[in-house]
């Protein structure tokens, strides 16, 4: 017979502080996949606009490359995007053996967190010029 745990109430939103590092990891790679299949969509919906001719292709670009939101969301999704590489790369190593105890695990992790946030600080100035 199986034992049955008690995992707490769906409600506890405190149970947050209680989530270790490869919570977390877990927890921000589900995430980063989600908003990458988002913008896959929406990168397939701006691609259509090339369906109509080249002008409406160029004029739907130049008009969204003008928008500051349009930069910061370029530089969310770097970070997104990064994140979800490195720790897919951690992941990695780990099913393949590599780091399986919780500490290495730990380190990995933030390790990609700051890679990632190195890249993205570096690559601020790029998104940003021409505005």
């Amino acid at each position: 017979m199986s034992q049955s745990h008690n995992r707490g109430l769906v409600e506890d939103f405190g149970r947050w502080r209680e989530f270790s590092a490869g919570m977390w990891a877990w927890v921000f790679h589900k995430f980063t996949g989600w908003v990458l299949i988002g913008y896959l969509f929406t990168h397939i919906a701006v691609l259509s606009s090339a369906l109509s001719g080249d002008a409406a292709y160029t004029n739907t670009l130049q008009g969204l490359e003008q928008l500051a939101v349009v930069r910061v969301l370029e530089v969310g999704l770097l970070a997104v995007a990064v994140f979800h590489i490195f720790n897919g790369i951690r992941l990695l190593f780990i099913d393949l053996g590599v780091g399986l105890d919780l500490d290495t695990q730990e380190k990995s992790f933030y390790a990609s967190l700051i890679l990632t946030g190195i890249i993205v600080v570096a690559s601020v100035p790029v998104f940003l010029e021409g505005l």
